[in-house]
C-alpha cells in the first residue's frame, strides 16, 4: 500500500504517520507516543542498548533514537496542558520503564492509528480519532501541570511567541524570571527557550504541510532562513525535514 504521510497539527497535539528510516538521537520539547503501525521497530533510549518496541511514550527532554527501516510509524506529539507524558501512558500496552520512557511490545493503539493511516480520508478523520484516544487516556491521568505553567504556555500564541521573552512570560504568571525558568523546566521537561523553538517548528511544519515553500515557512515562523529552520528541525527530530514534509496528506 503506497500512501502519503499524514501531518496533522492542532492547538494541543500533532500527529505524523508515514514511513521513516533511522532517526539519530534527539529529544523533543513535548512528550511523544510512538507506534509501529504494522510491526515492531528498534528503539534506543538515552544511549542504552537497542531493543524491539511496538509502542512507546517518550517524555519531553529524554533523548532517544529509532530505526523503522522504511516502515510506517505514527508519532503523536502532546502539547503541555493539564498533564504531561502521563496523558499518553495509558495508550501503551504491557509497558516497562526504561530511562524514564515507557516501552511496550504489545500493539497498544497501533491498530487505531493504522486505521487512520490507511483510511482514504485519513487526514480528515484525525481530529475525532485523536479526541477518542486522548479522551480515553486522560480519564486515567492523575498528575496535572502547575496552573502557572499552563497559563504561560497558553500565552504563547502564534502572534506573540517569537518575541515573548522569559521575563515577559514570568511576569504574566507572577513569578521572578529565575523561579519561572526553574518551574517551567521542572514541569515541562525542557527549558522555556527550547520549548519556544518547538512552537516555531510547529508553525513552520504546518505552513509547509499547507503548501508553503520551506523558505516562506521558515521566515513566517521566525527562523532567520531555510538553513536555520533545517538545523533546528534536524536537532529536534534527528532527521532532515524533506522526507517527511515534501508530500503529505494534511489534516
Amino acid at each position: 500500500m503506497d500512501l502519503l504521510p499524514i501531518w496533522h497539527l492542532a492547538p494541543m497535539r500533532a500527529l505524523f504517520a508515514g514511513p521513516l528510516g533511522h532517526n539519530a538521537p534527539h529529544a523533543h520539547s513535548v512528550p511523544v507516543l510512538l507506534a509501529g503501525l504494522y510491526e515492531a521497530f528498534r528503539l534506543r533510549i538515552a544511549g542504552s542498548d537497542w531493543r524491539p518496541c511496538r509502542t512507546a511514550v517518550i517524555p519531553a527532554g529524554v533523548s532517544y533514537e529509532f530505526d523503522v527501516a522504511g516502515r510506517p510509524l505514527a508519532v503523536l506529539y502532546l502539547e503541555p496542558g493539564e498533564a504531561g507524558a502521563d496523558a499518553l501512558a495509558p495508550l501503551v500496552a504491557e509497558a516497562s520503564e526504561q530511562s524514564g520512557a515507557l516501552v511496550g511490545l504489545a500493539c497498544g493503539v497501533s491498530k487505531e492509528l493504522r486505521a487512520i493511516y490507511e483510511a482514504r480520508d485519513g487526514a480528515r478523520i484525525v481530529p475525532d480519532a485523536l479526541d477518542d484516544l486522548l479522551g480515553f487516556a486522560s480519564r486515567r491521568v492523575r498528575r496535572t501541570l502547575d496552573p502557572r505553567i499552563t497559563r504561560a504556555i497558553a500565552s504563547l500564541s502564534a502572534e506573540r511567541e517569537e518575541g515573548m521573552r522569559v521575563v515577559d512570560a514570568a511576569r504574566a504568571v507572577g513569578l521572578s524570571p529565575s523561579r519561572f525558568q526553574h518551574l517551567f523546566a521542572e514541569e515541562v521537561g525542557v527549558p522555556f527557550r527550547r520549548f519556544r523553538v518547538w512552537r516555531r517548528l510547529r508553525g513552520a511544519i504546518g505552513s509547509i504541510a499547507a503548501g508553503s515553500s520551506f523558505t516562506e515557512a521558515a521566515h513566517g515562523a521566525g527562523f532567520f532562513d531555510q538553513a536555520h529552520f533545517a538545523r533546528a528541525f534536524r536537532q529536534a527530530f534527528g532527521a532532515p525535514a524533506s522526507p517527511s514534509l515534501r508530500k503529505v496528506r494534511r489534516g
